[in-house]
Formats: C-alpha cells, structure tokens, sequence
C-alpha cells in the first residue's frame, strides 16, 4: 500500500523501539499513516545513525533486537500504521572487530568466500588490503602493537592474525598478514578499497554480485514477506555499481514475499535532471521538492541584492566563495586531488590495463589518462552517468558527459594529439569501448566516483564556502539559483502528478544543514536585504570577540536569525551554534578542515560564536527576529501546507509537525519527543487527516491544477487544486506583500462547489466560481485549506 504520509524516527539506543512503540498513539493521532525508521540492522555499537552496518542478518540489539521491532509494528498496526525502513546496500562499517565478513577477509585475505563482498584492489596492495588507521606512521606505533590470544592489537581495537603467524617476531608478523596497517592519511593517496564517499571507516559492499545481494538482504526481504515491514528507503544508490539492476533486482526480490513494498531511492537530481524512468520505484526520497518548495517562498531580486552585499562586505574570493560556478568548480579540484586521489589511482590503474591491450590506445601516456580522468569529473554537472559497459548508452548518460565538458578538459592539454585521452576516457565512461572486466569497471567506477565528488564537493565543500543566502545552501539545492517562480513549481508538480506520483517529499531531514523553519527565517531575507544590512552594522561592534573572517561572521549572523525564534528572547540555544559553525568551516576547509585542523582559527571562531551570534549580541538579533515575525509565520506556514497537500508523498522528520528548530547533524538528530502543540501543528493535523480520509484525492490517480490569482497582488498567491476536491492556497514573499499595500483588489477564482475552510474557527464557507477576495481568504491565516463540501 503507498502511503498517505510518513513520519521519520532516528532510532539510537537513547530512542530504541520501546520509546518509538509509546510514540505510536501520538503519531497515529497526528494523521499519518506509515513510521520511517532510521536503519535498524546491527551497526556498529553506540552508533547514533545506524548507517554504519556490521551485520545484515541481525536486528540490532542496542535498539531492542528483532523482537523489540516486531513488537513496534505490531502496535503500530494496531494504531493503522505500517513501517518504512531505510537499508543501506552501498557499504558497511570497517571495523574488523564488530564486521564478521570483513574480519574473515582480513584473516584469510583473497581467498576469503567474504572477498567477494567488498570493493577492493587487491594487486593495488600488492596482495593486502591498506587498513589506515594508524594515529601516528607505523614506525612510530610498532611499541603500542601487541599479540594476544592469536590476535593483533592497538588500543581498543583488534585485528585478525593470519593462521600459524601468530608466533612470528612482529616485523615478520606484521609482512605476513593480508593487510597493512598504516598511518590514516595514507588513506587519501594508497586505499585500495572502495569507501562511502572518503569516509575510511566505511567498506564499500558489492551487492551486483548475487551472492552478497542474497546474504545482505535475507532478513530484510524476511520482514517484508511476514508484513512487518510496508516500504524502503534506499541510502545512497548512486554508490552501487549498476543501480537499475539492483533496484530491479529488490524489486524482484519483494515482490517474491508475495507483499507490496512501497520503494523510494535517496537520489539527489540536479536542475532540470529527471529521475530514470525505468527504475522500478516510486521516485526519490524528496530533496528535488525541497528545493523547489524553497524556492518558491524566496525572493529573485533581493537574493541577487543579498549575493551583492556579500561580495561587498565578506569580500570573498571569486572561486573561494565569491560566485557560485566558480566556487563548486575549484572545490571539485579540490577534492578530486586530494580527497578522492586513491579513487582517481584506481581509475588510472584500470583505464592502463584497458589501453595497453589494445593497439589503437596503447600511446596515451599515464599523465594524460589521470589529467583526462581529473578533468572529466569535475565536469559532471549531475551526480553520474547511468550506463553499463557494452551496452546501450542513454541519451541521459551522453548528458552527463556533455561536449563542453570534453572541450574543456581538453583545454588542459598543451598538445592536441595527447587531448585525445580526453576522448578515450569518455568512451570508457560511457561503455561505448566495449563490455570486457576492464571495461566494466572502469565505466562502474567512474560513474560511483562522480557521485562521490558531487557531493563531497557540493554539499559538502561549496554549500559552505558560498554563503548569500544559507537557506539555499540545502541538499538538492542550487544556491546559484536560489528562486524558484510559480510557474516552474507548477510545471514541477504536474510533472511528478504525472510521472511519479507516489514520490516522497521531504523538507527536513536527518542530513539537512538547515531544518525548514531555521530556513524559513533567513529566506526572509531575500524580501529585506536593506533591512539585513542594518543588522550588520548594529551588531558589527556588539561582540567582545572579533570574527576570523567576513565570510565566516555573516553565515553566523544569518543562522542566528534563522535560529533565534522571537519567543527565545536571548540565550537558551545558543550554545548548539558553536559546533554548527564549527563544522561549516571545517568542511568549507578555506581556513581549517578535519584532516588539517587549524586550533587557532578554530577557537576563534567558538569565541566569536559565544561573545556575538550565540552571545549577548543574540538579544539585537531576537529583536530583528520579531519584527520579521509574521513574515517568517507565512513562508513557514506556506511551505508546511505546499509540502503536505503537493503531489507525492511527504514525509514529516520527527518534531517538525510544530516549530522545530535544528541546524546540522548531531544537532538533529537528538532523540524524538513530542513537544506542545502551535499554529503549524494545527496545519500539520488538518492536512494530514484530510490526507488519510480522502486518500483518492492525492493518491496515484489524482490530478494537480494550477490557480491563479488575479489583480495588483496576484504574484504573491500560490494556489492549486488537487483532483477538483481540495485547494492549497497561501502567501508567498508576504513582506514584500506588505510594502506593496496588501492584498486590495486582488482575487482568487475556486473551482465549481461549495468549499470549507479547514483551518478556520469558526468555520468559513466560500462559493466556486466566483471570484473570492484575498483578504477574506486569509483573514486569520496566511494560508489556507479548503475542501469540497459533498
């Protein structure tokens, strides 16, 4: 059954199964009709995510094993709700001690039957797999290694011998295992296994193989066959080799469990990029709609005023922040040099065997092969081709690698016959070179490469060194085109009413930088920059500390106004900033990063954080906070409703059926508890029972229609009607609504019928057909909710 609405939980062992089962009657209440449950299989102890698997054929016991899951959903079904869980097919965590297959792996190397499970390069090693977990060159750690009951350890951890090495002196013990130890940052450049992003910590798995697909997901498909289980979230598909055949072949898979499974894939689509349609899904997890459902609740003009004054007073560097193409593009450099150079090694080692067979490419030297591959990904404008060596290349493929970004690449060459590694490298990328080994994975690798430099480049390095407007800063997002017009979200949902209707949608989640409602408040801003500058210079000479940078101190001023509710009143949750913006600038690694921490800068920008933004200088912001209230009100509203009542299926993370507040992970991802009910939660409730009552009404088979206000405010309307029997209307860019003298004069025609306000009390009542007045319409509530009356 597709569901209505679904409602994210992050299990952790603070919030096992138990608290999740004694939240059931509240979430049931709230309207929705399926519970997301963040990944429940064994994960490494004390995992606050769970995306750190060790053991697919357990439930974990820290959240209260495979009983205490089965005993949640069978509540759950007695309140009418069905579970959704999120599986993670692209890796598990690389911690030999709690990881069985990759402990086996260690202990009987290649030949291991658990070989086959992982990603790795074993002649790259030259026969063991690199383990860079050293905090010192191992010269330096030989005094801390030590045997003991046949195994190796340091520390608290633990590492499997090879048999009968357990007696040899540790020089010769050391050269004898399968796999070397070694200082982590000889991670960067020598890992011969293919990780999550470049993340060490966790294994890529090699589920196109048949027998690692059948053992990673036999408990899985064995919750779906006994109902206990109603859907899947899959994390992170673009890491997989070939994700079509694998969602195929789940697909297969459920569908043997004689049950339906409503399925949806965590991809992230760029601009104008479409999901392929012969993936056998519902749609994606949703960041496409947050994106556009942001979008349209901000401002073009005052985001390009907004982009202005930042160059003027952050005086960022063009490609270091200062404009957007610029910015992503040298951050892709970046990573693809240093981050993603052992990824880049492999691609080179494969691209090497390929050629060499063949007379026709044997002369493309090494440099130009590595300088081709380099240059290519960082011209991928989505997260990676989809294609299969030797077989057909779609034209979406093709578009991945466009013409200007061969040309490009090209530029990088001095000599043009040496250029021509450019064209062979895509070929290979493409499959179009033939379906050998080497073909196959060199063209799966480059595409699991892309990806992993999409994201570590964008969402990770670029959203924080390019900083206008922070709201736009969001998974899926384009901060270089923040806005998004009525006209295309209608295009949008018509298409997804079309296409895929059953999609999830999302506007907060447990990897958003921003929730919706801190986003909401510095969206705002787009509607005053003028306004956004006098904060500036109020506040400029209000801190005892001063800001290590510009660029730094106005991102930390923003997220203080999109974090500073009006009823905070000054202090309480300041203190959650500091490792917020810690973050940002470790990840922005302008001026400090994680590998390469630079202590100094990084206490500075704590006691920036703590004297100003998360300081006293947190009262001036409340103030401006208040003043800007009832606009923030609207689009926060605004974008609850849209995001309810739009086509597909959304998906509420926990707390965000009232005002929630929450900047990056961890702060998000603190255990659930429900907490007073407001305005919003009024919203949240009538959209979502109106959902579970009338499920044909927004279901697969129902439509979407754009309406259009008319008269001197009609831009500030968005409104649309779902398969004739409910309108959504509500306020965009209300601030700008105000100073343009309200909504006098204009007026929205419902459709034929009688209609019911949902939101109000006392009840409103309005004919279709006729024009109705704006201002009647949203006497009490920027937004509104109307029904059919039968």
């Amino acid at each position: 059954m597709t569901p209505t609405a679904t409602y994210r939980l992050q299990l952790q062992p603070d919030f096992p199964f138990s608290a999740a089962e004694s939240a059931v009657p509240y979430l049931a209440a709230l309207g929705v009709s399926h519970l997301h449950l963040s990944p429940v299989l064994e994960a490494v102890p004390g995992s606050a995510h769970g995306y750190d698997v060790v053991d697919h054929s357990a439930v974990r016991a820290e959240l209260g094993g495979e009983e205490g899951l089965r005993r949640l959903a069978a509540t759950a079904g007695e309140h009418g709700l069905g579970l959704v869980l999120d599986i993670v097919p692209n890796h598990m965590a690389a911690a030999p001690v709690h990881n069985r297959a990759l402990w086996e792996v260690l202990r009987e190397g290649r030949d291991s039957p658990y070989a086959r499970w992982f990603d790795i390069d074993w002649d790259a090693g030259g026969g063991k797999l690199l383990l860079p977990v050293l905090p010192a060159p191992v010269g330096d750690e030989l005094g801390a290694l030590r045997v003991e009951g046949g195994v190796l350890g340091h520390g608290d951890a633990r590492y499997p011998l090879a048999p009968g090495t357990e007696h040899l002196p540790l020089p010769e013990l050391l050269d004898a295992q399968h796999y070397r130890l070694a200082w982590w940052r000889l991670a960067r450049t020598e890992l011969n296994y293919r990780r999550f992003f470049s993340i060490s910590e966790l294994i890529g798995l090699r589920v196109e193989d048949p027998v690692v697909f059948a053992a990673t997901h036999t408990k899985i498909l064995e919750l779906v066959r006994d109902g206990v289980v109603k859907g899947l979230r899959i994390d992170h598909p673009d890491g997989l080799a070939d994700p079509e055949e694998y969602l195929r072949r789940l697909n297969e898979a459920t569908a043997a469990t004689g049950r339906s499974c409503w399925t949806v894939v965590e991809k992230i689509l760029a601009d104008d990029e479409r999901l392929p349609a012969g993936w056998p899904v519902a749609g994606t997890t949703g960041y496409d709609a947050l994106r556009h459902v942001d979008g349209v609740f901000t401002d073009p003009a005052g985001a390009a005023a907004l982009e202005r004054h930042y160059r003027q007073v952050a005086g960022p560097i063009g490609d270091r922040g200062g404009y957007w193409e610029g910015t992503v593009r040298r951050a892709a450099y970046k990573v693809v040099l240093h981050e993603l150079a052992a990824e880049v090694s492999h691609l080179l080692r494969t691209a090497r065997r390929i050629c060499a067979a063949d007379p026709a490419l044997r002369d493309h030297a090494p440099w130009a092969l590595r300088t081709a591959i380099q240059e290519l990904l960082v011209r991928v404008p989505v997260y990676r081709p989809y294609t299969t060596a030797g077989g057909p290349c779609p034209e979406a493929a093709e578009a991945a690698l466009p013409a200007e970004a061969v040309r490009q690449a090209k530029a990088a060459f001095a000599v043009e016959r040496e250029a021509a590694a450019v064209d062979t490298v895509r070929e290979l990328a493409l499959g179009r070179l033939g379906g050998g080994p080497d073909h196959a994975a060199f063209c799966a690798r480059f595409a699991q490469t892309a990806s992993a430099l999409r994201a570590k480049s964008v969402e990770d390095t670029a959203f924080y060194r390019y900083v206008p407007l922070i709201s736009a800063n969001e998974v899926g997002g384009d901060p270089g085109r923040p806005a998004v017009s009525p006209e295309r979200f209608h295009t949008y949902c018509e298409r997804l009413a079309r296409d895929w209707p059953a999609t999830g949608t999302v506007l907060t989640t447990h990897d958003t930088k921003r929730s919706a409602d801190v986003r909401a408040g510095i969206a705002v801003l787009s509607q005053c920059p003028r306004r956004w500058a006098a904060l500036l210079e109020r506040v400029a000479g209000a801190t005892g500390a001063a800001a290590p940078d510009p660029q730094l101190a106005w991102q930390a001023w923003q997220t203080a106004v999109g974090f500073t509710p009006p009823e905070d009143g000054g202090l309480p949750e300041g203190s959650r900033m500091v490792p917020a913006l810690l973050k940002s600038v470790r990840e922005a690694g302008l001026h400090t990063s994680w590998t390469d921490p630079d202590p100094l800068y990084e206490q500075a920008v704590a006691a920036f954080t703590e004297a100003g933004p998360a300081g006293p200088a947190r009262k001036a912001v409340a103030e401006f906070r208040g003043a800007l209230d009832p606009y923030v009100r609207a689009g926060a509203l605004g974008a609850a409703l849209v995001h309810l009542t739009m086509p597909g299926v959304p998906d509420l993370y926990q707390g965000t059926e009232r005002s929630y507040f929450a900047l990056v992970d961890p702060d998000n991802r603190r255990p659930f508890s429900a907490g007073p009910p407001d305005e919003k939660t009024a919203v949240t409730v009538a959209a979502l029972r109106l959902r579970r009552e009338r499920p044909e009404v927004f279901g697969e088979s129902g439509t979407y229609t754009p309406l259009h206000a008319t008269g001197p405010a009609a831009a500030h309307c968005l409104a649309f009607c779902r398969s004739g029997e409910v309108v959504t209307a509500v306020t965009r860019l209300p601030l700008r609504l105000t100073e343009s003298g309200g909504w006098a004069g204009t007026e929205l025609t419902l459709p034929e019928g009688h209609w019911t306000d949902l939101l109000a009390s006392p009840t409103r009542e309005f004919e279709g057909g006729t024009p109705v007045a704006l201002t009647a319409l949203f006497t009490n509530h920027p937004v509104a909710l109307l029904s059919r009356r039968t």
